[in-house]
C-alpha cells in the first residue's frame, strides 16, 4: 500500500483507489482500515474515490513514542488530504476516527471538506451533572485510571463480540484484519487522551453537513449522544440504527452503508 511520511517524521499508510468524489475512512482504536472493508466495497461501487487512513500506531503505520494524542492525528489527516490533493472530502469516522475527524476540524475548519459521518462516537466521554452520555461508568473521579487495562466491559448494550462481521470482512479481503493491541505504552496514552476530550464546542461549529451514526445498544455509550450533539447544529442529522452496537459498521453493515449513502446522495 502507499505511504505518506507525516511532518514529524512518521510513515503513515493508506489505500486509494477510484476517481470520483473523495470519502476518506477513518477507523476507530486499534483498527485498520481493513476493518471498512465491507464500506469500501459499497462506496467505491457506488462511484467514489474511497482512501482508507491507517492512523499513527494503527494497521501498517509507523508507532512512534510520540504523537500519540488526537490533535496530532488530526494535522496527520490533513497531511493526507494535503499530500493528496482531495477537495470537497467527504470524512467518515468510526468511533476514534469520529474524534480525530473533530479534531481536523478544531484545527483546520472546513478546509477541503464537505460533508462529515461520525459512527457511534460520543463527543465527551466523561459523565457529570450535564452530561449523562459519555462512557458507561466514567467520570471526572475515575478518568485518570479508567483506561489502564485496556476498555473495560461495561455489561451494556448488545452482547456478544464482533465476531460475524470481523469474519465477513475477513471473507472479503480473502485473511483476517489485524487488530492492535490496546496495551501497548503509545496507544494507552492515545486511549486517555481520547477519554479527556469535549469535543462539543466544535460540532456546534461545524459549517458542512454532518450524519451521526449511533448503534441503539452500543456497549460503551447511551445512544442518545447523538441527538444530544446534532441538537447544536442545524446541519447535522442523525440515524440511529435499531439491533447494533458499537461497532455499526461490523454490526449492521447494509443498514450502515444505506445510511451513510443516501446522506452523500
Amino acid at each position: 500500500m502507499p505511504t505518506i511520511t507525516s511532518s514529524d517524521g512518521v510513515r503513515l499508510n493508506y489505500a486509494d483507489e477510484g476517481a470520483g468524489a473523495p470519502v476518506v475512512l477513518i477507523a476507530g482504536f486499534c483498527a485498520p482500515l481493513e476493518s471498512w472493508e465491507l464500506q469500501r466495497a459499497a462506496l467505491a461501487a457506488a462511484g467514489f474515490r474511497v482512501i482508507g487512513f491507517d492512523r499513527r500506531s494503527h494497521g501498517a503505520s509507523e508507532s512512534p513514542p510520540y504523537g500519540q494524542r488526537l490533535s496530532r492525528h488530526g494535522r496527520d489527516l490533513q497531511e493526507l488530504l494535503s499530500a493528496l490533493e482531495l477537495e470537497d472530502v467527504t470524512l467518515i469516522g468510526g468511533s476514534m476516527g469520529a474524534s480525530t475527524v473533530w479534531a481536523y476540524y478544531d484545527l483546520f475548519g472546513a478546509e477541503r471538506l464537505s460533508r462529515i459521518v461520525t459512527v457511534d462516537q460520543t463527543p465527551r466521554m466523561v459523565n457529570d451533572g450535564d452530561w449523562t452520555h459519555g462512557f458507561y461508568g466514567l467520570t471526572r473521579q475515575n478518568v485518570g485510571t479508567f483506561f489502564d487495562n485496556g476498555i473495560p466491559e461495561t455489561g451494556r448494550g448488545r452482547q456478544g463480540d464482533r465476531l460475524t462481521g470481523v469474519q465477513r470482512v475477513a471473507e472479503a479481503l480473502g485473511r483476517m484484519p489485524v487488530f492492535a493491541d490496546p496495551r501497548t505504552p503509545e496507544r494507552r496514552v492515545l486511549l486517555q487522551n481520547h477519554a479527556e476530550q469535549d469535543w462539543r464546542d466544535v460540532i456546534a461549529r461545524v459549517e458542512v453537513p454532518s450524519l451521526f451514526l449511533a448503534g441503539r445498544e452500543s456497549q460503551l455509550w447511551p445512544a442518545e449522544h447523538a441527538e444530544a450533539a446534532a441538537a447544536t447544529n442545524k446541519l447535522a442529522t442523525v440515524v440511529t440504527l435499531d439491533d447494533c452496537g458499537h461497532a455499526a459498521n461490523l454490526d449492521q453493515p447494509e443498514r450502515t452503508n444505506e445510511a451513510i449513502l443516501e446522506f452523500l446522495r
